[in-house]
């Protein structure tokens, strides 16, 4: 089979809402070339494994590419794909240059094309993302292993905004808490919080595409017994009371379910927000304060936030 290769130049804030678009219009996995990956000072702080090379990686911006089998579609999925990225200006996301190209590659090019850009990354004290074909013995007698394959996954789990989210949950989840998962995409973060410990888990997505492929991971790392995944928009619908919910997606999203989690949650549960770009960090503060939280905690990676909040006991 034969595959078309689209590659759009974008921005770092766009990398998560064009991976998106790209996975629903039916790709099975992104390749991001961020030149930041490059020098990345948390590096030597635990220890991440990268082969990479400059060469594959642009010099400004940032480039991220998806593959789509060759058919008589394809003409009008990559023009719903610029459209769906051009829309993405409605919520003042910056797309750089937002430039998009198209080319060929082979079957057995695209096998082992995107491979070279995942390997084993240790991310927290605890958790280290491995890809699913790749040996890895664990460093330490405590080291909790999360197997992905971004061939399926919405992402590598590596991103800095999934990366904040596992740390926060590492800070936050205690035995036998009920937690619910807002925009789960791979289920990293269910995995994460099922390893923690968690008693019950709720991973909720719009996207099906993003359902199945929870779904498949989070059996593939054995909780599935813990984490059941559904599709759902946002917390509709969704009963309480929980001891967390954990939401990695957009500032614009988060701010629109601020009320509804904090209906939702025990009094002094915990909200862990991610996916925030450092210009929306006062929108979604000054959201989350307006529906009784208090902000505990902001991190910080890169041009990205989480914040840890905590809902008032009266």
């Amino acid at each position: 089979m034969k595959w078309s290769e689209i590659s759009i130049h974008t921005t770092q804030e766009a990398v998560e809402p064009v991976s998106n678009i790209l996975h629903e219009a039916g790709a099975s996995g992104v390749v991001i070339e961020d030149p930041f990956d490059l020098t990345k000072e948390r590096e030597n702080v635990f220890g991440e494994i990268y082969q990479l090379n400059p060469e594959d990686y642009p010099e400004e911006g940032v480039i991220v590419k998806a593959y789509l089998p060759i058919n008589s579609f394809l003409g009008e999925t990559v023009d719903e794909i610029k459209e769906a990225i051009n829309n993405l200006l409605l919520f003042d996301i910056d797309l750089g240059h937002n430039k998009i190209t198209i080319s060929e590659v082979h079957e057995e090019e695209w096998a082992t094309a995107w491979k070279k850009y995942y390997h084993p990354v240790k991310i927290s004290e605890k958790f280290t993302i491995v890809p699913t074909w790749e040996m890895y013995e664990p460093v330490h007698s405590d080291e909790l292993i999360i197997e992905l394959d971004p061939g399926m996954a919405f992402g590598t789990g590596t991103h800095p905004t999934t990366v904040m989210s596992i740390q926060a949950l590492e800070r936050t989840v205690q035995k036998g808490d009920a937690i619910i998962d807002v925009g789960t995409g791979s289920g990293v973060l269910s995995i994460a919080a099922a390893m923690l410990g968690a008693g019950s888990i709720k991973a909720l997505d719009l996207d099906s595409v993003a359902v199945e492929s929870a779904k498949i991971n989070i059996k593939l790392n054995k909780v599935h017994e813990v984490v059941t995944v559904s599709q759902n928009n946002l917390l509709d619908d969704i009963e309480g009371p929980v001891d967390l919910i954990v939401a990695n997606i957009l500032a614009e999203i988060i701010v629109r379910f601020t009320d509804d989690a904090a209906k939702i949650l025990k009094p002094n549960g915990t909200f862990i927000v991610s996916g925030i770009i450092n210009t929306k960090k006062q929108e979604v503060k000054d959201r989350l304060l307006a529906s009784g939280f208090i902000i505990e905690e902001v991190l910080v990676m890169e041009d990205w936030v989480s914040m840890i909040a905590r809902k008032k006991s009266v």
